[in-house]
């Protein structure tokens, strides 16, 4: 499997995005996200185009997310329902989102 490299970037200081990249691909996977207060990011979308699915560049991004909220404190809103599956699947991650019941049919926010 390639390598993925994921960097993030601010649009502003409330907006930004998290891009996959693969070296030889021609495109790039984004999870972009809303900074809401000094403690929670919304993780709004996620896509990937054609060329990169099935690379796991969409669930490196989620990844990376995680780690920095665990680095730097926030805690993740997963608006994004790619996130909200991604949480599900690791409920390991739990301690960085921002919701009560992060497995099942309904994700309640605590924020």
């Amino acid at each position: 499997m390639a390598e993925i490299t994921i960097t993030r970037e601010q649009a502003d200081p409330r907006h930004g995005r998290y891009v996959a990249r693969i070296a030889g691909i021609d495109a790039e996977a984004e999870l972009t996200f809303t900074r809401r207060g000094n403690d929670r990011v919304s993780a709004d979308h996620t896509g990937a185009p054609h060329a990169l699915r099935g690379t796991g560049a969409a669930a490196a991004l989620v990844e990376a997310m995680v780690a920095d909220a665990r680095k730097e404190g926030f805690r993740i809103i997963p608006a994004c329902s790619y996130v909200a599956d991604r949480l599900a699947k690791n409920p390991d991650w739990a301690d960085a989102f921002a919701v009560e019941r992060p497995w099942g049919a309904c994700l309640h926010a605590s924020w």
